[in-house]
C-alpha cells in the first residue's frame, strides 16, 4: 500500500490534537477538581449527579420543615409547662378558699388571684411563635386564636394541627382547641353537680356530692342519674334514678358515707335536708379550663354562702381544674412525642443526605491521584509525539538533497 506524506502529516497532526484535547481536558479536571464539569463529558455520570442534587435539595427542604417544627413543639411544650404551673397556683388558691374559716374578703381577694392567674394563661395560649404565627393557632391564624370576649374565652382559629407538607409531615403547630377546650370533663367519666331541692325547689344548701369515683368499670353506664335524698338524719336512702331508662332504685347510706350504684360511688356529705338532689351526667370531651376559672372566680365572688354551698363550689372547681391540668399533661406528651420523632427524622435524613453526597461525589469528584499521574503520562506523551514529528519531518527527498 502507498503511503503519501501529505496522508502521514494529516495523521501525525490529528494524533497531536487528538493528545493536547486529552490532555488540555486533564488540566480543567484538575483545576476543577472535577471529573464531570459538562454532561457531555460522562452523561451517566452527569444523570447519576443530578439526581443525587435533586434529593440532597428535598433533604434540605425538609431539614429545614424540621427545623421550624421543633423550633414550635418546643415552644409549645415550654408553654405548657408554664401553663400547669398556673394551674397548680390556682389550685393552691382553691384549696385556700375551702377554709371554713375564711371570710367572704378573703375568698375575694383569692378570687382576684385567680382572675390574674387567668390572664397570664390567656397570654400563654396566645404566645406567638417568633414567626409571625401562634403556637396554638391550631391550622393557622393571623390573629390570637383566643379572644376574651363579655361570654368568656373563645377559639378563634381553625381547629387541628398545620403540617410542613414535605416528605415527613411535621407539625408547625399545635391543636388549641384540643389544648384548651377539649378536656374530659367530671373525673373523666361522669360529672356530678347539686340540683334544686325537688320539694322545695331551693338551691341545696346543706349538703353537697363529690366528684365520684369508678368501682367496676364493667358496669359503669353512659347514662343519666338524678339522687333525690329520703330521710335527713342518721341512716338514710337515696332514691337514684336512671334518667334514660327510667328505672330506680333505693340505696341505703349514712351520712358522709359511700353510695354506690352501677358500677360508680360517690359521697354525699353535709347536713341534708328531704328532696335534697344531685346530677351523674356522662362525661364528655368540651372542658374549657378558661371556663372553669371563670366559674371558680364567680363563685368566690358570691357572697353569704353556705358552708356546704362553699365545698360543693371547691369540690366542683379542683375537680375541672384537676381535668384541665390532665389535659394539659396529655398535650405536653403529644408534643414530647412529637419531638422524639423528630430526632428520629433528623437522624434519616442526616443519614440520606450523606448517602446522597457519597453517590454525587462518587460520580463527579475527581481522584487527584490517578489525575496528576494521568496528567504526568500524557504531558510526555505530547511531548514525545512532538519531537517525533519534528525528526520525521526532516525524512524527505529535498531535505537530503540539500545536503
Amino acid at each position: 500500500m502507498r503511503v503519501t506524506t501529505a496522508n502521514q502529516f494529516n495523521q501525525t497532526v490529528a494524533s497531536l490534537q487528538r493528545r493536547a484535547q486529552e490532555l488540555q481536558a486533564t488540566q480543567v479536571q484538575l483545576s476543577t477538581g472535577k471529573k464531570v464539569a459538562r454532561a457531555s463529558d460522562d452523561p451517566a455520570g452527569a444523570a447519576r449527579i443530578e439526581r443525587a442534587l435533586a434529593a440532597i435539595g428535598k433533604v434540605d427542604a425538609n431539614q429545614r420543615a424540621l427545623d421550624a417544627s421543633r423550633n414550635s413543639m418546643n415552644l409549645a411544650e415550654s408553654a405548657i409547662g408554664d401553663a400547669s404551673e398556673l394551674l397548680q397556683q390556682v389550685r393552691e388558691a382553691l384549696v385556700a378558699a375551702g377554709n371554713a374559716s375564711y371570710s367572704d374578703p378573703e375568698r375575694f381577694g383569692l378570687a382576684d388571684k385567680i382572675a390574674g392567674l387567668r390572664k397570664q394563661l390567656l397570654a400563654i395560649a396566645n404566645r406567638p411563635d417568633g414567626s409571625g404565627g401562634y403556637v396554638f393557632s391550631g391550622q393557622g391564624a393571623s390573629q390570637p386564636p383566643f379572644l376574651d370576649e363579655a361570654t368568656g374565652v373563645r377559639f378563634n382559629g381553625v381547629p387541628g394541627s398545620q403540617f410542613s407538607g414535605t416528605l415527613e409531615d411535621f407539625a408547625l403547630t399545635v391543636d388549641g382547641r384540643l389544648t384548651w377546650e377539649q378536656g374530659r370533663s367530671g373525673n373523666g367519666f361522669f360529672v356530678t353537680g347539686p340540683l334544686a331541692n325537688v320539694l322545695t325547689n331551693a338551691p341545696v344548701t346543706g349538703s353537697w356530692i363529690d366528684a365520684g369515683r369508678v368501682t367496676d368499670p364493667n358496669l359503669l353506664t353512659n347514662n343519666r342519674y338524678q339522687i333525690v335524698i329520703e330521710g335527713t338524719e342518721g341512716i338514710a336512702q337515696a332514691r337514684v334514678t336512671n334518667l334514660d331508662t327510667g328505672g330506680e332504685q333505693i340505696v341505703s347510706f349514712e351520712q358522709g358515707r359511700t353510695i354506690r350504684f352501677d358500677g360508680l360511688a360517690v359521697n354525699i356529705s353535709g347536713t341534708f335536708t328531704e328532696g335534697d338532689a344531685f346530677s351523674i351526667d356522662p362525661a364528655s370531651n368540651d372542658l374549657n379550663i378558661f371556663r372553669v376559672l371563670d366559674d371558680a372566680v364567680a363563685n368566690l365572688r358570691a357572697p353569704n354562702r353556705t358552708g356546704a354551698q362553699v365545698q360543693q363550689a371547691n369540690v366542683q372547681a379542683l375537680r375541672d381544674v384537676d381535668a384541665g391540668f390532665q389535659n394539659l399533661q396529655s398535650v405536653r406528651s403529644l408534643v414530647g412525642e412529637r419531638l422524639n420523632l423528630l430526632d428520629g427524622s433528623e437522624n434519616r435524613l442526616g443519614g440520606l443526605k450523606l448517602y446522597n453526597q457519597t453517590e454525587r461525589s462518587a460520580a463527579e469528584d475527581l481522584d487527584m491521584t490517578e489525575a496528576i499521574s494521568r496528567f504526568q503520562i500524557q504531558q510526555t506523551s505530547y511531548e514525545a509525539a512532538l519531537r517525533s514529528y519534528a525528526a520525521v519531518q526532516r525524512l524527505n527527498l529535498f531535505e537530503f538533497l540539500s545536503f
